[in-house]
């Protein structure tokens, strides 16, 4: 069994992560002036509040319930048809702006760094559930990351024009 203060330091670091994400993601959209954009960047954000909300009733259920806090069965949040929608309308508006690529290049890195931390605590756990646990956080970290990846790719190459580096 792992030790309590493992797993509620582990439970603490992961919602900063996600505190993190948020402040980075609200910053972006309050800076956005294209609304696709300033909409994306509001859905990322509300997303991981909704991310802190559940690690920190997952924490407080572990106080009293113990590895069964881990039991979640949550649900995925990130709709296949969410990202199309956003998809279209962002590349439309976010043709060829510094700004839009910027930040969907650090929001990667972000997601990025969460999906390794997860899943570094996935291999480390030594309790079935905790591992199951933060396996699926790293999960849900993978949908933004998927979102964000498609949109890049998505305005890339308008990027790359609208800078001067076509036909590369």
């Amino acid at each position: 069994m792992q030790n309590r203060e493992v797993i509620l330091d582990i439970l603490r670091k992961s919602y900063q992560i996600e505190a993190d994400g948020h402040t980075f993601y609200a910053m972006t959209a309050a800076r956005a002036s294209k609304p696709a954009v300033q909409e994306l960047f509001e859905k990322l954000a509300a997303d991981e509040v909704e991310h802190q909300a559940f690690l920190r009733q997952v924490a407080t259920s572990y106080d009293k319930d113990g590895l069964a806090a881990f039991r979640t069965g949550k649900a995925s949040d990130w709709s296949a048809i969410s990202q199309a929608i956003f998809t279209g309308k962002f590349r439309e508006q976010a043709a060829g702006s510094e700004f839009e690529m910027a930040a969907l290049s650090i929001g990667m890195t972000l997601e990025n760094n969460a999906i390794t931390y997860f899943s570094g605590a996935a291999s480390q756990a030594t309790d079935a559930e905790v591992r199951t646990f933060y396996q699926f956080l790293a999960d849900w970290e993978k949908q933004h990351l998927e979102a964000l990846r498609n949109l890049y790719n998505s305005v890339r190459q308008d990027f790359w024009s609208g800078g001067g580096f076509s036909p590369f």
